[in-house]
């Protein structure tokens, strides 16, 4: 017994058909007999062959007198024994009875052989059939058995980027805490800064580096480090921040093809034999334009979910770094804002005894402005003393210059009035640059003036300055809440 699905050995036989006799076809013109037969024609009462009486196969159409010489030779021919015996006997009875057993053989072998092959066909197709369906069978179960591994992975994609959408809206959160504690440290540098320079337009003796100046710069210091610091957290922060959307595109992008994947293997999953969408692909199964193997496409998504996980690792250790920077930072910032507010304290009982001394030099420097007003008066007078005489010998060289012919001289005249012209311009040239001078210098008198009147209002408002302005302004310090970014 031969097992379903193997293949059928059966041998198909072709009789032989035999040699001395031609074959006999299935046809009903197979049935008339090979030999011609005699009969007797009704008007010439003798024998004759059926083919006699078939002329017009061959002779489309006969005149009368053409049929009648025909009549003549045929029966000519039928008469002499020799010719008859030549159109009559050509097969024996021993022949006739052999080819009829070779054509029953022939039938019987035929039938056999074609019974055999619709038995063997059936059951060839039945096995295929049975072959196709457990084929068809197995492939949707392997199907099916991808899409559940696309669903474990999809749901560990899925639960990994929840996880990492947790992870950068905390991490956000910090880097906003950060930005904000940053932004309120520059509140205290402004103040800092704003008191170093008006501290730096004392002059002579107010201008020294005492304890003030000292725990001012060193504040501003202070302020700078926690900033740079800040600033390098706040960077770290920003390069993690992308880090973790990198890492979140990549799981992402890597679940949506996975969804995608699920979805045409669930179209693939659902389609039947009796489905509208099934269309032949001629050699599709000759393309191989897969880009990974099992290994390696599972391989690639748990990499980025270890990626993702060592991302979110790295950006928990930076969020508490962060939170350690900011009370270490604030607690910074807040001692030596003491300090700074210790050494002005000390500073405003100093700053009483300095007013005088600024009044002579402002009365000096007011005389010296008024004397170089007056130089400038004067060049610029002399200035516009020179624009007539310039003039005059310019229009004297253009008045020369439309002499005709040959009283286009370059005469003693001529050569005196160029020297005229260079002259005047020469004497102007240095008027000008002494006049610029002469306001450059009276420039520096008014800045000078400016600064003394700028340090005399210092002096004189010393108290105000110090006590009431810088301490007014370092008032507005932020609170330890701020500096950490609270709001």
């Amino acid at each position: 017994m031969e097992l379903i699905g193997s293949t059928l050995t059966a041998t198909y036989t072709r009789p032989k058909t035999s040699h001395f006799l031609p074959a006999i076809s299935t046809m009903a013109s197979s049935y008339r007999s090979p030999q011609p037969a005699l009969t007797m024609s009704p008007s010439a009462n003798q024998w004759r062959t059926n083919s006699y009486f078939k002329p017009g196969s061959a002779i489309p159409s006969l005149s009368s007198t053409h049929r009648e010489n025909l009549d003549l030779v045929r029966a000519k021919t039928i008469f002499y024994p020799s010719n008859r015996t030549a159109l009559t006997t050509r097969y024996t009875p021993d022949d006739w009875y052999k080819s009829n057993q070779s054509n029953y053989r022939e039938s019987e072998s035929s039938r056999n052989s074609a019974e055999r092959l619709r038995r063997d066909t059936i059951r060839l197709i039945q096995d295929k059939e049975q072959l196709t369906r457990r084929t068809q069978e197995n492939t949707s179960k392997t199907i099916g058995e991808r899409l559940n591994d696309i669903g474990f992975w999809k749901s560990e994609l899925s639960h990994e980027i929840d996880n990492m959408v947790t992870e950068i809206a905390a991490l956000s959160e910090v880097k906003r805490r950060l930005e904000r504690a940053l932004a309120e440290t520059e509140g205290p540098l402004q103040v800092s800064q704003e008191c170093l320079y008006h501290r730096e337009k004392r002059m002579s003796i107010d201008l020294v580096r005492d304890g003030v100046e000292k725990d001012l710069i060193k504040e501003v210091e202070v302020v700078k480090s926690c900033q740079e610091r800040m600033r390098r957290h706040l960077d770290r922060a920003i390069t993690q921040l992308a880090s973790n959307r990198a890492a979140q595109h990549e799981l992402e992008r890597d679940i949506n093809d996975k969804m995608t994947a699920q979805r045409i293997d669930d179209r693939c999953h659902h389609l039947r034999n009796a489905s509208d969408s099934i269309s032949y692909y001629r050699g599709i199964e000759r393309l191989d334009p897969s880009l990974s193997l099992p290994d390696s496409w599972s391989k690639f998504t748990d990499d980025n979910i270890l990626h993702s996980q060592s991302q979110r690792a790295t950006s928990h250790k930076l969020r508490d770094e962060i939170e350690v920077l900011l009370n270490a930072t604030s607690n910074e910032m807040w001692s030596q804002f003491n300090n700074v507010n210790v050494a002005f304290t000390n500073r405003i009982s100093e700053t009483a005894d300095a007013k005088n001394s600024l009044q002579a030099h402002l009365a000096k420097t007011l005389q010296e402005i008024f004397q170089t007003e007056m130089l400038i008066e004067s060049l610029k007078k002399a200035l516009k003393d020179k624009e007539c005489p310039l003039k005059v010998a310019q229009t004297r060289l253009e008045e020369r210059i439309r002499r005709p012919n040959v009283e286009l001289c370059r005469d003693s005249p001529h050569y005196r009035l160029v020297s005229e012209v260079r002259e005047i311009e020469d004497t102007i040239q240095k008027l000008q640059e002494r006049l610029m001078e002469a306001e450059n210098t009276l420039h520096m008198l008014v800045k000078t003036k400016v600064s003394l009147e700028h340090d005399l209002s210092i002096k004189g408002n010393s108290l105000f300055l110090d006590q009431e302005k810088c301490m007014s302004m370092r008032k507005s310090f932020p609170s330890t809440p701020r500096l950490v970014g609270y709001t």
